[in-house]
């Protein structure tokens, strides 16, 4: 099978999140160029500490979906991957390593968060799409039970990956002057800010017809205690315990 792949500026400024796929499987020629993408990622100190269980099993992937909010690509989607932190590689290399650290947690999770977005930009170069679930933190004990994961691997998000049914208008981000600075750290402008948020209520209002804006669903997000059962998953595991 040849492969024939978009140019990496075209392709990441084309994302849009895909949720309907058309059930048609990804060739396995693709799945592993995506992989592969995915492991040459770069990683801090060459640790390579991250782990991607691919999720076959259909009563798996329905429990997921419970935990998941529901979502029904989780089940259905050609392709489910579940990202991990995964320190227990280097503990049986080295059983003295001190994979408690805060650090190395922060470690595996940019790690994942790198090579995630490889597999994603790679399989959308593919003409593939795919949607990240972070939703499988909303009951993290049991999306860990689910998949069986011991001490020292810690499970972040999924990533649904299919062909596209769908093409969704793009989602509009802050201007560029409010996520980039120069020899510093530039407040939010209130000005940007309300002209931000007219943009995303025109865009909720033509994709989904809610009355909703940029401001809002930050409030709508963070207003409330926000998964609390992370760091005590994280601490048992033998992480971020430093």
């Amino acid at each position: 099978m040849t492969l024939h792949s978009k140019p990496a500026l075209e392709t990441a400024l084309s994302h849009r999140s895909i949720r309907k796929f058309t059930g048609e499987p990804i060739a396995p020629e693709m799945l592993d160029a995506v992989l592969q993408a995915g492991q040459a990622a770069s990683t801090s100190s060459f640790l390579q500490t991250t782990h991607i269980v691919r999720v076959t099993d259909p009563e798996k992937r329905k429990q997921l979906r419970a935990v998941g909010a529901n979502q029904h690509y989780i089940e259905t989607s050609a392709e489910f991957l579940v990202f991990c932190i995964d320190l227990a590689k280097h503990k049986k290399i080295a059983p003295d390593a001190q994979t408690d650290w805060t650090e190395m947690t922060l470690m595996g999770a940019i790690d994942a968060g790198i090579m995630a977005q490889n597999v994603l930009l790679t399989a959308e170069s593919l003409g593939l799409g795919g949607v990240y679930i972070g939703s499988l933190r909303d009951n993290i004990r049991e999306t860990n039970a689910i998949l069986d994961l011991p001490e020292q691997v810690m499970p972040l998000f999924g990533m649904a990956l299919g062909h596209p049914a769908q093409d969704p208008i793009m989602r509009p981000r802050l201007p560029q002057e409010c996520v980039v600075s120069e020899n510093g750290y530039r407040p939010l402008d209130d000005d940007k800010l309300d002209a931000y948020n007219e943009i995303v209520k025109t865009y909720y209002k033509e994709r989904s017809n809610l009355d909703l804006d940029w401001s809002q669903q930050v409030k709508n997000a963070l207003c409330h205690p926000i998964r609390p059962d992370i760091l005590p998953l994280l601490n048992e595991k033998g992480l971020a315990k430093r």
